[in-house]
């Protein structure tokens, strides 16, 4: 079913929030979260981590080589002046449980999607885009740490997983290992995850060849039709924008406002049949 036919209301800030290698026989029901509290549970998952922003909160992130680390752009960004936050205040806690880290990284630099314009409208825009790359300060090369590859897609109808930090769950990361992809237009994914506060930039996963690859990453929670939902973001040809990006830049990457169209509430229902609210 295409994503025009819905109306998507957002019932949250567009989050400044925050699959298991199949279901558990001792986990009835994949569809639900489960916390990773043991080393046994969060085995494979250490390279999801929480990304703490100096003082002002947390989102989740996900090693993607041994010194990048995949997340959304709004994490970057001062909600209260819009401006970019400094890298020296960013740290990625790899595999955070219960206190611990299994690795503890600064941030030299980062990208944001040259597109992506943050505001606190609920534009489109800060969905379709919301994709960053940070480089952090040193690798992490831990035989318990193996970064995840990712993947194009995912498909409307396909199952994906979740892993990630909220508020209620701050100190353990969650798995949902089964969610469906509902809809899917211009690079926004609408899954039937359960995200909250602190899952922003957490990986969306899927299976290929026995192996979780990130497909997408959290944006935003939403409601549609009274179910609460996610809003993810495809990685697609965006990845490759920001990785070319780390590459010739120096970590600060903006396209200037002016060349970028925001669209209005109407444009935006007139183009996929969703309307955004403040929250």
């Amino acid at each position: 079913m295409a994503m025009a036919k819905w109306a998507i209301g957002l019932v949250a800030a567009m989050m400044a929030l925050g699959l298991g290698h199949g279901a558990r026989a001792a986990d009835p029901d994949p569809t639900s979260l489960h916390a990773l509290t043991s080393g046994d549970d969060s085995r494979g998952w250490e390279a999801v981590g929480r990304l703490n922003i100096g003082n002002r909160g947390f989102c989740t992130a996900t090693l993607i080589e041994n010194d990048l680390v995949l997340t959304a752009a709004h994490c970057l960004f001062d909600k209260a002046t819009g401006k970019r936050i400094n890298p020296a205040e960013i740290h990625f806690l790899a595999g955070w449980r219960n206190g611990r880290a299994a690795a503890y990284r600064g941030v030299r630099r980062d990208v944001v999607h040259p597109d992506y314009v943050f505001s606190d409208s609920g534009q489109v825009d800060r969905v379709e885009y919301d994709l960053a790359l940070l480089q952090l300060d040193q690798p992490i090369r831990l035989p318990s740490i193996t970064p995840f590859a990712t993947l194009e897609g995912p498909s409307v109808g396909h199952e994906v997983g979740v892993v990630s930090y909220a508020r209620d769950r701050a100190d353990v990361p969650s798995l949902q290992e089964v969610c469906p992809v509902l809809g899917q237009q211009n690079g926004i994914l609408v899954m039937g995850c359960s995200v909250d506060f602190g899952s922003s930039g957490a990986p969306v996963f899927t299976m290929e060849g026995g192996a979780p690859r990130i497909v997408s990453v959290v944006s935003a929670k939403a409601e549609m039709q009274g179910r609460n939902v996610a809003l993810g973001v495809g990685l697609q040809h965006r990845l490759s924008v920001l990785r070319s990006a780390l590459r010739q830049g120096d970590g600060v990457f903006f396209r200037p406002a002016a060349k970028v169209k925001l669209l209005s509430n109407s444009e935006a229902r007139k183009n996929i049949g969703a309307k955004f609210v403040r929250p």
